[in-house]
């Protein structure tokens, strides 16, 4: 009972943080959503593209259940699930993601959590898991990507949050001065320090 439980609360959270990943390309340019934000070109498409794979090969390729999508072998990943081609649309990407989910949701709900699986990526001991320990790795790798994608959707035009309907309206002015409070604190901490 308490796998049951188990299994349906991360996979409900996986469900809802996949939303929220996607949500974050709601209403951008085509420009906005693939341009690089970060030193390193993180970027919004990117970070579904990559979330998307991740999810593939985990809740595919290790329960020896290959995603129907066409995905480069591990051994040979160079970044490039990171960030989206001029060839590559918003929707064949968000389509990817999607179909994922599907084979994705199979996997989870055929297998019990302790089913067997291999990550040949992973190093000895680990490499030898189960459903649960995947899971749970795969749910961390979407929380954190998701984290990713809200600062960098701030940054373009301030929208936070986790989804549509929980968002209030923007308040310039209350967050400006509440930057400003912070910046004032930070100013004088560092004052203080020797």
């Amino acid at each position: 009972m308490i796998d049951e439980f188990a299994k349906d609360t991360l996979h409900g959270r996986l469900r809802r943080d996949r939303e929220a990943l996607l949500w974050k390309l709601d209403g951008l340019s085509e420009y906005d959503a693939r341009r690089p934000l970060t030193a390193t070109g993180t970027n919004l498409l990117g970070l579904v593209k990559h979330v998307a794979t991740v999810e593939a090969r985990y809740f595919g390729e290790v329960f020896d259940r290959p995603s129907p999508e066409p995905l480069p072998r591990w051994q040979d990943s160079d970044g490039g699930d990171q960030w989206a081609t001029e060839d590559e649309t918003r929707d064949q990407i968000v389509g990817f993601y999607r179909r994922t989910w599907e084979h994705s949701d199979a996997t989870i709900e055929e297998l019990p959590l302790d089913a067997p699986g291999h990550v040949p990526w992973w190093p000895e001991p680990f490499l030898r898991t189960n459903l649960f320990a995947v899971l749970v790795h795969v749910l961390g790798e979407t929380v954190r990507h998701a984290g990713h994608a809200d600062i960098l959707r701030e940054g373009l035009e301030g929208r936070t949050g986790l989804r549509a309907e929980q968002e209030g309206r923007i308040d310039e002015e209350a967050r400006a001065a509440h930057c400003a409070k912070i910046e004032r604190a930070a100013r004088s901490a560092a004052s203080l320090k020797p």
